[in-house]
């Protein structure tokens, strides 16, 4: 189930860099993008799968979270990205490309496990500690 749900995410993640590809020692938007916005869903994903009163089919988590989307986040890109970056002495936009994904990853987790949390528990504000 983790292969299949990997095959999905890197299908995903390698569309979107077939529509939106970047230009060599520019932003790699595209990776950027990839990575916070499935930050972002991993984050709705725990939430929903751990904080709901039904409990989901064991496989769930490890397709849609180990599988989907680190499919289609990347890591090993995001890396090669800046190493290129540097490589081509662009070493303003390989700093700037590291800090904002890991911040923007970062805070996409938070605000969109935040959402989710008061949405899975219909709209109170509990703690969380």
């Amino acid at each position: 189930m983790i292969a299949l749900g990997g095959a999905a995410g890197a299908c995903a993640r390698y569309g979107a860099t077939v529509l939106w590809p970047v230009v060599p020692g520019t932003f790699p938007w595209t990776t950027f993008w990839i990575n916070v916005i499935g930050s972002a869903t991993l984050g709705v994903l725990m939430v929903v799968l751990t904080e709901r009163a039904a409990a989901p089919h064991p496989l769930v988590r490890p397709f849609l979270g180990t599988g989907v989307l680190g499919g289609f986040t990347t890591f090993s890109t995001f890396a090669v990205d800046a190493q290129q970056l540097l490589s081509h002495r662009h070493l303003a936009t390989a700093l700037l490309y590291v800090v904002t994904t890991l911040v923007a990853g970062g805070i996409a987790v938070w605000i969109a496990a935040g959402i989710a949390r008061r949405s899975v528990r219909g709209g109170s504000r509990r703690s969380h500690t």
